[in-house]
């Protein structure tokens, strides 16, 4: 069976992800800003609501992936937090200043991560050596990385993902994500021959009525929110794989 994770960032997300059918949740904040942490309150809100697995991103800044011993010490706290609301697992991601993951500090994130499973995120696309960082990634105890193949879509990465695929070779799971949909999974899939895919299914309803004020240089007054009927399509595509 071919798995789907579905990234979120509202409580209303969560509903429609699982009724469409999403195996796993990546649970975030700003998702415009690529995902940021989320609250304690909306993990352990998440956490009651949930019928599937759910892992909480921990990014405590929009921006690049290397971070400062205060913001590190601050995604510890985060891990702890998702531990302690009860979610399944967390997704981490770090640089150094030369684009290497940082193999202690890594291990450290998976250590206090304890018995929750442990993803690394997209920084791998940003690194200046992933084939090297496969293997810090893997030597931590990472179950899977998500990766769109150090290109802006899975589609348009896709040999790269087929050689990450080739050289994790059953050590962790590779995840495509960045730009998968209905039109493109199958051949996502066929080509990198990898077991499960993510996605955002992302659609927009309008919230307040516009009064002229935004609250960001980002901000449109709309609400992101998971379409069902997307995650639903590539649902039924991954059935018959």
């Amino acid at each position: 069976m071919t798995r789907l994770e579905i990234c979120i960032d509202n409580l209303e997300s969560l509903f429609t992800a699982q009724e469409a059918g999403a195996d796993r949740i990546e649970l975030c904040s700003a998702l415009g800003l690529g995902g940021l942490t989320p609250s304690y309150g909306f993990m352990q809100q998440v956490a009651r609501h949930s019928t599937i697995p759910v892992y909480a991103m921990i990014r405590p800044r929009a921006g690049d992936f290397c971070f400062s011993p205060a913001e590190f010490d601050l995604m510890l706290l985060d891990v702890a937090a998702a531990r302690a609301a009860g979610l399944q697992g967390v997704v981490v991601g770090l640089l150094d200043e030369t684009g290497r993951v940082p193999a202690a500090e890594l291990k450290q994130l998976v250590e206090a991560a304890g018995p929750l499973g442990v993803t690394f995120h997209r920084a791998i696309d940003l690194s200046s050596n992933w084939r090297a960082d496969l293997e810090t990634i893997v030597a931590a105890g990472c179950e899977r990385i998500l990766s769109s193949g150090h290109a802006p879509t899975a589609l348009a990465g896709l040999e790269t993902l087929q050689a990450m695929q080739q050289t994790l070779a059953g050590r962790a799971s590779l995840m495509p994500g960045a730009g998968v949909n209905a039109d493109n999974v199958r051949t996502i899939l066929e080509f990198t021959g990898v077991s499960e895919v993510h996605m955002s299914g992302m659609g927009w309803r309008g919230g307040m009525v516009p009064h002229g004020v935004n609250m960001g240089t980002s901000d449109d007054g709309r609400v992101n929110i998971t379409d069902g009927a997307k995650v639903a399509a590539v649902r039924a595509l991954l059935d018959q794989v």
